[in-house]
């Protein structure tokens, strides 16, 4: 995937004075257009528009809104925005067409779909028997098998420590193999994916940053190195 464009279709006519085209990352978006490395990392506050992004580009893919592959078609409550009626998408040449959607907040319902569907190919493990980190890291060893589009939304919410090195190790093959992965994140440890292009998103928009001059990077070392400058402030 090299580029992500706004060019909606004739019928459709977002009201761009509303949610989610007032955030600021998609009002550039929509401005310029977003061009995608084969390792894109969004990070930024809560509310900075990263996850909106990814749902985005994940539902213009093809994905299902709550999860899986292009083949899943699990939907409890629709909650997303309009973004993906409105984006284009812009293929490389011989891009493979599979991947996955990883969407931390719904995993529990799409792992319920996948046992009230299952496939006569899938060697899928009995994921609520798992624990929620446990689940997450079955995921990552069936479903990420293969080159493909991968996007993940806060993929680390159920990961320890060693299991989002896992996750690191995961991505970075993926990617060695002719993959591509997006990435929103608030973890300091995904955010330092070798090779990544980071960008973070806020009220300026998008930035591209290194990844020792992110605020989470540098809010993280200062805690670690004094957790009390910290939590005076909140006890």
């Amino acid at each position: 995937m090299r580029r992500v464009e706004f060019d909606p279709p004739d019928d459709f006519s977002p009201d761009l004075g509303r949610w989610p085209w007032t955030l600021p990352p998609v009002r550039q978006l929509v401005s310029g257009g977003l061009d995608l490395a084969p390792l894109t990392v969004l990070v930024g506050e809560n509310g900075s528009g990263k996850s909106t992004l990814v749902e985005g580009v994940a539902l213009a893919y093809g994905f299902s809104p709550e999860g899986g592959s292009t083949g899943a078609r699990h939907s409890t409550r629709a909650s997303e925005s309009e973004l993906s009626s409105a984006l284009r998408l812009t293929r490389g040449p011989g891009a493979p067409k599979d991947g996955f959607f990883l969407r931390a907040e719904t995993m529990h319902g799409f792992f319920s779909y996948l046992e009230a569907n299952p496939s006569w190919h899938s060697r899928d493990p009995v994921f609520h028997e798992l624990s929620h980190g446990e689940s997450f890291l079955a995921v990552l060893r069936h479903r990420f098998q293969r080159p493909g589009f991968y996007c993940l939304d806060e993929p680390e919410s159920a990961l320890s420590f060693s299991s989002c090195l896992a996750l690191v190790g995961a991505l970075t093959e993926i990617v060695a193999a002719g993959g591509q992965v997006l990435v929103a994140t608030h973890s300091p440890l995904v955010a330092a994916l070798p090779g990544a292009t980071i960008l973070e998103a806020g009220e300026w928009g998008l930035r591209e940053v290194a990844w020792a001059d992110l605020e989470l990077v540098r809010h993280w070392r200062a805690f670690l190195d004094a957790p009390g400058r910290y939590l005076r402030h909140v006890t």
